[in-house]
């Protein structure tokens, strides 16, 4: 079955199993088990082992003797290099399939639950151009291009970072991530860059002038543009901007910031308006929401919203509950759900965060959501809850990390009549549903794909206070 080549094993013949988290699918090796990139259930392969460990091995296909059915030509040149996208050679129906398979295999294995109804995943309507943020990095030196003394900007990259290589980006032609237009725009800045002699930014020394691209849109087709510039250049910084707003349609917000940090957060920045307003505005739902650079809110917009309406159909509010919204963020689900409550109450541990969720309920004349800003197990106390009242339902949206056991426990506490828990990774949701069993029952799960192509995966469920 296997060989060793100097300082290289080469599995031949694998059949490869069932695709699964971090998209990888699965194989077994005698008692081993193999993960393999860029897989599909179903192929038989030769595998590189790339790593060895006493229970798992980790690989890539070196060579297929026999493709899956379930394979489709992926429709990106730079997929299998920039990281992103995994699955675009599997078959759509096939990445939903594993998806639902991952909400359940966590809850059911890592949550110790069993009985709970599983709902047919919801798929997204578009399978590319579905996201609406982009981040691009600058770097001098570009992965994969060789040097070419005779037309040296090629050998700059506007594009994404290699995976597991802070100081290595791809330069990326055509995304299929966003409208197209996005490529218009980021082509367009790269190309000036270079015909005028910018300096992209050095990541392994930490020197240059050019960091970091933002790209926003919005469902009406108006787009954000943000430059991080590493230092302050007045001239040759107004130079670059003049370009982008008189070069490019429907430019609604032009903003720029200066960021001589080693890091590329935006949180702790000073974003300055160019040109333009410092936002665009969403709608779902015919409710209106104010995204600044740094402001959260779901990439996939129209999968937001049916994300947004399983939330508040679980929620099974009747216009008498007082709702508790934590890790609200901007505050959309608190507004989405606010028609239908009595009160809704707001706990996000980003101040800014708190700022925007206040103004979206201004602008949105929704005066019966109150919003607090804090670390969630501090905020969360008795005294707040005897201050503030018990609350009927408690939606929570944490972020990839789950809930902290002091969050759970006191929910716990509270013993709302019903938790809607949605969640961006299944394993910690299971982890805190262990935690909830103690007093609720997992009644049912509705698994939402936001993003296709990746193995990231939603998962909205409804936990009830146990009789």
């Amino acid at each position: 079955m296997g060989r060793r080549n100097p300082g290289t094993r080469i599995l031949e013949q694998v059949v490869i199993g069932p695709a699964v988290s971090e998209g990888n699918c699965i194989s077994r090796i005698g008692e081993q088990v193999l993960f393999v990139k860029y897989a599909a259930p179903g192929d038989v392969a030769d595998v590189q082992v790339t790593r060895f460990k006493k229970n798992f091995m980790e690989g890539k296909v070196l060579k297929i003797h026999s493709a899956s059915p379930l394979r489709t030509e992926p429709f990106c040149a730079h997929f299998g290099t920039c990281g992103g996208c995994k699955w675009q050679h599997l078959d759509y129906g096939e990445q939903l399939k594993s998806k639902q398979q991952q909400v359940t295999d966590a809850l059911e294995r890592i949550g110790g639950l069993s009985g709970f109804e599983v709902l047919p995943i919801v798929g997204s309507g578009q399978i590319a151009h579905y996201r609406n943020k982009l981040d691009l990095t600058f770097s001098h030196r570009a992965w994969h291009i060789e040097f070419n003394p005779e037309n040296p900007q090629d050998y700059s990259a506007l594009g994404f970072h290699i995976p597991g290589r802070f100081d290595k980006v791809l330069d990326i032609e055509n995304c299929h991530l966003m409208p197209a237009y996005v490529n218009v725009i980021q082509r367009g800045i790269k190309k000036y860059c270079d015909d005028n002699g910018y300096e992209f930014f050095d990541l392994y020394h930490q020197t240059g002038f050019l960091r970091n691209l933002l790209l926003r849109c919005n469902a009406k087709g108006e787009w954000m543009v943000l430059v991080a510039f590493a230092r302050e250049d007045v001239a040759l910084r107004e130079k670059l901007l003049n370009y982008i707003r008189d070069t490019f349609e429907n430019i609604a917000s032009l903003v720029y910031v200066i960021n001589e940090k080693r890091n590329d957060t935006l949180a702790d920045l000073i974003v300055h308006t160019y040109s333009g307003q410092d936002h665009l505005i969403e709608e779902l739902e015919g409710l209106k929401f104010k995204i600044r650079p740094q402001s959260f809110f779901q990439t996939n917009t129209r999968q937001a919203e049916i994300l947004y309406r399983i939330t508040r159909d679980f929620a099974a509010l009747s216009g008498e509950e007082k709702v508790y919204d934590l890790y609200t963020g901007t505050g959309s689900i608190a507004l989405f759900v606010a028609a239908q409550a009595r009160e809704v109450i707001g706990i996000e541990y980003v101040p800014e965060a708190i700022m925007d969720a206040h103004e979206n309920a201004e602008m949105n004349g929704i005066a019966h959501v109150r919003f607090f800003a804090g670390d969630m197990k501090q905020i969360l106390t008795p005294e707040f809850i005897r201050e503030q009242g018990r609350p009927d339902v408690v939606i929570t949206d944490p972020p990839r990390d789950g809930m902290h056991p002091d969050v759970v426990q006191r929910l716990l506490e509270m013993e709302a009549n019903r938790i809607v828990y949605v969640s961006c990774n299944p394993a910690t949701q299971a982890r805190d549903a262990r935690l909830l069993a103690e007093k609720y029952t997992l009644v049912k799960v509705q698994p939402v794909d936001m993003f296709p192509h990746t193995h990231h995966v939603e998962n909205v469920g409804l936990w009830v206070l146990n009789e």
